[in-house]
């Protein structure tokens, strides 16, 4: 994999700033986005990092009468377990902090995907498993490497209504009645893309 650094992200040192210039974008239903572009510093440098040291599995699943692979590689960090680095816990922390007066409840758990290139990918689906299913809640994604797209839409498969390209330390964080009444996706890519790694750091009983 080749990841293609961004100019103006050249420095090791990585860190997060303050939770300053957030942009919420209203979705309707209750659902909202906050945007924070390039959040983390020293993004590249993470991404190297966790692209060669993270346990990454590659999973199959059942898709009506076969089973087919997961498009990305997958790591999954539950509330007991220490993350790959530092700064994701710091992270994690900063954003449980911030977030505490409308989500009520820490971050605990952490999901990363890897997006190998522009043939990996993600369906249109909501974290509809466990609370998320029934109750408001958040998800924080972090993402480091090259931009891939996250899209947004109804449930009931109306036009996208946000799309936003992530990468290179970029926020984006998925409130209120997001996983039940929109979708997300991360499309597939005709693109020349490089690989991508995402965080999503979710509050307990929400996958």
């Amino acid at each position: 994999m080749g990841l293609q650094g961004s100019l103006f992200d050249q420095g090791d040192e990585i860190g997060f700033g303050p939770l300053v210039g957030l942009r919420r974008t209203a979705l309707g239903a209750g659902a909202w986005v906050d945007h924070l572009p390039g959040w983390l510093a020293g993004a590249d440098a993470l991404f190297e990092r966790l692209a060669a040291e993270v346990p990454w599995r590659a999973e199959r699943r059942q898709m009506y009468e076969r089973e087919v692979e997961v498009p990305r590689l997958l790591a999954f960090y539950g509330a007991d377990d220490a993350l790959p680095h530092p700064v994701l816990t710091e992270a994690r922390e900063a954003l449980s902090r911030h977030y505490a007066a409308e989500l009520g409840e820490p971050f605990v758990t952490a999901g990363l995907c890897l997006y190998r290139d522009g043939r990996d990918s993600v369906a249109w689906h909501g974290d509809r498993t466990g609370r998320s299913s029934t109750e408001d809640t958040m998800v924080a994604i972090v993402s480091v490497g090259d931009p891939r797209d996250l899209a947004l839409r109804p449930r009931d498969g109306g036009p996208t209504l946000l799309r936003l390209p992530l990468g290179h330390g970029d926020l984006v964080v998925m409130g209120g009645s997001c996983q039940r009444t929109m979708e997300h996706a991360v499309p597939k890519s005709t693109r020349a893309v490089g690989p991508r790694i995402s965080v999503q750091f979710r509050p307990r009983g929400v996958m």
